[in-house]
């Protein structure tokens, strides 16, 4: 959500950050709105002053037994006025917000331009692509040579998009989970939480996911939501909330469930894996102090990355242009993994984990702010989020990246010992 003050302010900045969403917003109209609030405002205060005098009048006139019923219609009449002018604000105030809650968040200055994927800015690789005697398979094919990943018991039970994981592959998925967790734990000083995994519609107002993506969402019968990532029920940790500036930054990750109707994605990766309506991910959320929020992206994508690096799997990290990058983040990067079995054998890099700082968008959606105590002060908090990382393509770069020529797949060696000792998942006999 948008601060009303800034755009009273900055009109014509306003108009060019909106333009770098691609958005051709007239300040002038949301300003008219805001005008006329303002205006109904201060003729309240000019009835209530009104009021106020006339009452005192009363009291004054009642002590000497004069005649006051003129005086007591003005006040009725007052009243009247009032409760009109709160009407006609809250009609506008509505109308005010419905726009600016469908407004995408300021991008940061070193955002790049761009209008697709395409124009993101690459940033680094690491690791090395690995090397095959023989055309490499995809994660399908490997899944049926090991009859592990099970896509036909998945549409059976659920529809379109389910996956059974099977023996060892479930295994993997779980020594994922745990491994990803014990990291964060271990080295970058999370709290872990196991939240809910259905929400109220105001948590996903909250992260920016309502109203807009409505579509993409699965809801309840009793109007709540399945959530399509742990960033929402971790970040509204902190809604309708004033902390204490001395706690922050607040570092929180967990292991969930996702739910996703993908309704905009008809057609796009349905082979395999890649986009499924359930999958599990390990989320980051921080929530931070304005003036830390720049660093803390940074720290967040190191969290990330260490996860690729102790798996051995080669990445790179691209920096997200203004048309490619979410709603309510202000800065992205991308981490996409290699796969190697992706087109055809010939492989492509693909999204594993996405990095945003949201700045104080979610923030003032949420109401969520702190209290500096040595100078009294409260001010939006900043909230960020990441994959660390999503464990269904974690899964998928792990068998196109370690696949043998018998279609048997190697473990990473920080995986073995969640995977009770096991080092490779052989072809069954």
């Amino acid at each position: 959500m948008h601060d009303i003050k800034f755009i009273r302010s900055y009109p014509e900045e306003f108009e060019k950050l909106m333009r770098r969403r691609g958005l051709n917003i007239k300040s002038s109209f949301i300003l008219e709105i805001d005008t006329s609030i303002r205006g109904y405002q201060t003729e309240i205060q000019t009835i209530q002053q009104k009021r106020n005098i006339a009452s005192k009048e009363i009291g004054k006139l009642l002590s000497i037994g004069s005649d006051v019923s003129s005086l007591k219609l003005n006040l009725e009449n007052y009243r009247s006025d009032l409760s009109e002018l709160d009407d006609k604000i809250k009609k506008l105030s509505i109308d005010l917000n419905d726009i600016l809650k469908e407004l995408p968040n300021y991008l940061d200055e070193d955002v790049p331009d761009g209008e697709t994927e395409f124009q993101n800015e690459f940033v680094k690789d690491w690791g090395n692509k690995p090397e095959f005697s023989f055309k490499p398979r995809d994660h399908v094919e490997i899944g049926e040579i090991l009859n592990e990943l099970d896509f036909k018991t998945g549409v059976k039970i659920s529809g379109s998009r389910f996956v059974l994981l099977r023996g060892q592959l479930a295994l993997l998925e779980r020594a994922l989970s745990s491994f990803m967790l014990d990291t964060h734990l271990s080295e970058f000083d999370f709290e872990e939480v196991s939240p809910p995994y259905i929400v109220r519609e105001d948590a996903l107002f909250g992260t920016g996911q309502l109203p807009k993506f409505s579509e993409d969402l699965f809801n309840t019968t009793d109007n709540r939501w399945l959530i399509p990532t742990a960033e929402v029920p971790l970040t509204n940790i902190v809604s309708n909330e004033i902390v204490d500036k001395k706690i922050l930054p607040l570092r929180f990750v967990a292991n969930t469930p996702c739910f996703r109707s993908e309704a905009g994605a008809a057609g796009a990766d349905t082979r395999g894996m890649i986009r499924q309506h359930q999958f599990s991910k390990v989320e980051m959320v921080f929530i931070t102090n304005p003036l830390e929020s720049n660093k803390e992206l940074d720290r967040l994508v190191i969290c990330a990355e260490t996860i690729l690096q102790k798996l051995k799997l080669p990445y790179r990290v691209m920096k997200l242009c203004s048309g490619d990058i979410g709603f309510s983040a202000k800065k992205t990067y991308d981490l996409e993994v290699w796969l190697p079995g992706q087109n055809k054998g010939k492989g492509a890099y693909r999204e594993i984990s996405s990095c945003s700082n949201c700045g104080d968008f979610q923030a003032r959606r949420m109401n969520a702010k702190f209290k500096d105590k040595e100078t009294n002060k409260t001010d939006f908090l900043h909230t960020l989020n990441g994959s660390g990382l999503a464990v269904g393509r974690t899964i998928i770069a792990i068998l196109e990246n370690y696949q043998q020529i018998d279609g048997s797949v190697l473990i990473p060696d920080v995986l073995v010992p969640y995977m009770k000792g096991t080092q490779k998942i052989d072809i069954p006999n």
